[in-house]
């Protein structure tokens, strides 16, 4: 599948903004099964640069500044990636490396644990604590494949808990979308990550977007599209492995990775700093429009 993605931010602010900073992560990774063959992103008002850098995490990032009065600012991304069909098949039937031989693989080989320690520790939005491992244990059993545990992780808490838009922000413990059985993709993510971290192994947040699809026999409306969030899990002796425990899949074509960090607080589509003392109004529009 060929996508054009386009991504659009628009802040309108009360009082005028005289200096805004801002980072933006939107720029699709170019993978083995993804091509980002075009990538252009339209800020306005123009600033006088747009510098483009990679992260440590590999991520393409651009960072503007503004230094004028503006009481709106926009910043419009638009991509054109292909996504590979896998034809290896599922990791499932080639990974039976049990919980227990991965644990001691982390633990005694000093090279792989050094590569994927900061996947192992908490990370700013990623903690976890008795109660959150006791909610994954009956998952994680020393005997059975690692990568089919997480498939349960995935499954207990797509059954388990709601999608709610409006229940949570990027500041909601995880301990209270546990309690309340409920949240977004980010949440999801972040409770599975803290989870698998939390019985010795190394997990990854993802951020990208998943095309969705209209109900049959009506058409997609503009901008009905949004970002999504995944997770990651090394697998010894075969390497990163998505899941997505919002959607309870392996993710596929449909799935595009923008970026991959510890949490969400390394891969925000925009982080900034803003000088003003009034409230602003902030509106997201996305699209995955299908090329191919």
């Amino acid at each position: 599948m060929k996508y054009k993605l386009t991504h659009k931010t628009e802040y309108k602010y009360a009082e005028p903004v005289n200096n805004y900073h801002s980072l933006v992560c939107l720029t699709p990774r170019t993978l083995p099964k993804q091509l980002c063959q075009d990538f252009t992103i339209t800020v306005s008002p123009e600033p006088s640069q747009i510098v483009e850098r990679v992260d440590f995490y590999g991520n393409t990032t651009h960072y503007f500044s503004l230094h004028s009065p503006h009481k709106t600012l926009t910043v419009l991304t638009t991509s054109v990636v292909e996504c590979l069909t896998e034809t290896t098949g599922d990791p499932l039937t080639k990974s039976y490396i049990t919980c227990e031989e991965a644990r001691f693989r982390f633990k005694e080989e000093r090279a792989l644990k050094i590569s994927l320690l900061e996947y192992i520790l908490p990370s700013p939005l990623v903690k976890w604590d008795q109660e959150i491992c006791d909610f994954a244990k009956d998952c994680f059993k020393d005997d059975r494949p690692l990568y089919s545990c997480v498939q349960a992780l995935c499954t207990k808490i797509f059954t388990e808990f709601d999608f709610v838009p409006d229940f949570s922000t990027i500041n909601t413990p995880i301990k209270e979308v546990l309690a309340a059985k409920k949240g977004v993709c980010q949440d999801f993510s972040h409770l599975a990550i803290a989870c698998i971290r939390g019985f010795g192994f190394a997990a990854r947040y993802v951020s990208g977007y998943l095309e969705t699809l209209p109900p049959p026999g009506k058409q997609k409306m503009q901008g009905s599209d949004a970002s999504h969030a995944w997770i990651s899990v090394f697998i010894p002796d075969y390497g990163w492995c998505d899941f997505d425990p919002t959607n309870n899949v392996v993710p596929g074509e449909r799935h595009i990775i923008t970026a991959w960090g510890r949490d969400y607080s390394d891969v925000p589509p925009l982080k900034g700093i803003i000088f003003s003392y009034g409230k602003h109004a902030l509106k997201v529009e996305v699209d995955v429009i299908p090329l191919l």
